[in-house]
């Protein structure tokens, strides 16, 4: 790489951006391979998909447009997966992923990002977001019952932590747990095992119960609380990006890498934040730098996939649990501050948040679905009943 890339604020920024991404999710994307059914081998592909997927989005359009373009997977998206793909096989949650990714790519292709999103009210996206999420929330007290001293010790330390420096909150919680689970012997070093993850083809199986209650939620999770976000992100720090085809890039790199793995893919939001502000670096034109050594940190994370497994294999699961819990915190706060702010919408939100939160299945159709459906019902219901008639 060029020397003009070589800068300590955008290689942190870069190092940080990856660091904070794979502490917050890898816990929840190793629970929705678990639901899918992946063996061993299939785990380590979905991290070598996940990694080399978002490094080369990354790294590719940052470098060509000269723009910090920052990508992730879609970690909302995952817990969808997770609380989902129970009732499935992995051929047909391999086939979830490619029409999820073929319908992003056909938003993006034909230009209709933002009115597309507009059909789904935002109020009812948030809410069956935060019906998916609920459950990973719960989960954090629920390991409670199991080992009450490590929660109370990770959420000492995320409060802590962000009282002076919030973006590093769960890393410093993961951290000091993976520490307190090697005191306690809990998690030994010598159970882990070092080596290259090797992607795994995987042939798709096809099932429409599951294309409506699986992937298709999958693909309005990823584009309304993510690709919304992110591109909003980029805008606030003065960034004018050609969204469409950044739209079109996550879709057709979903398409690519569905079959080992690759669930979803989008633009990040809160981790791109810290390649966009001033703190990667002084000068906008080369923000983009730390967008380009994020891509080769994700790229790097991706070849080496199957250690970030083994290390969170070893791991005990009310643990997995907990620090998936309160990876998304911020997601289940917002995601209810959005649905329940208006006074007028709080019925639809409210029945799209119980259906979707239910668990329900019906004809073979995830919850996620349902509550999406009785949401639209009783917004459209209400929307009718309170607009006056004209004389």
């Amino acid at each position: 790489m060029s020397l003009r890339f070589l800068s300590f604020s955008t290689l942190g920024a870069g190092l940080l951006t990856v660091i904070i991404s794979y502490s917050s999710s890898i816990a929840i994307v190793l629970q929705a391979a678990h639901a899918a059914g992946a063996d061993s081998a299939q785990l380590h592909s979905w991290m070598w998909a996940l990694g080399i997927g978002v490094g080369i989005s990354t790294l590719l359009p940052s470098l060509l447009s000269k723009t910090p373009v920052v990508m992730a997977w879609s970690t909302p998206g995952a817990a969808l997966l997770a609380t989902s793909l129970g009732d499935y096989s992995y051929a047909e949650a391999i086939g979830f992923f490619l029409f999820a990714s073929f319908l992003m790519t056909l938003v993006g292709l034909s230009r209709l990002f933002y009115h597309f999103s507009r059909w789904v009210p935002p109020h009812l996206a948030a809410a069956m977001l935060a019906g998916i999420l609920v459950q990973f929330g719960m989960q954090l007290f629920n390991a409670a019952e199991s080992n009450w001293v490590m929660v109370l010790l990770l959420l000492s330390t995320f409060f802590i932590t962000r009282l002076f420096w919030p973006r590093l909150a769960l890393v410093n919680a993961l951290c000091v747990g993976v520490f307190y689970l090697l005191a306690t012997q809990a998690l030994h070093a010598s159970a882990l095992h070092w080596f290259p993850a090797i992607p795994v083809w995987q042939s798709p199986a096809w099932n429409l119960g599951g294309l409506l209650g699986v992937a298709l939620p999958l693909f309005l999770v990823t584009l309304s609380a993510q690709n919304l976000p992110g591109v909003a992100m980029m805008q606030s720090y003065g960034y004018q990006p050609p969204i469409s085809p950044l739209i079109t890039t996550t879709g057709v790199v979903g398409l690519l890498l569905a079959p080992f793995g690759g669930f979803a893919f989008n633009l990040a939001a809160i981790t791109a934040a810290l390649c966009l502000n001033p703190d990667a670096h002084p000068d906008p034109k080369k923000r983009y730098h730390a967008a380009v050594w994020a891509g080769l940190f994700y790229l790097g994370c991706g070849l080496g996939g199957a250690a970030l497994i083994q290390f969170f294999l070893a791991m005990p699961k009310p643990f997995i649990a907990a620090i998936a819990g309160l990876a998304l915190i911020g997601t289940i706060s917002q995601s209810f501050g959005q649905a329940f702010s208006e006074p007028a919408h709080r019925e639809s939100a409210l029945f799209a948040f119980l259906a979707t939160a239910s668990g329900i299945s019906l004809f073979n159709i995830g919850s996620a679905f349902w509550g999406l459906l009785c949401g639209l019902i009783v917004h459209h219901l209400f929307r009718s009943a309170n607009t006056p008639t004209q004389p």
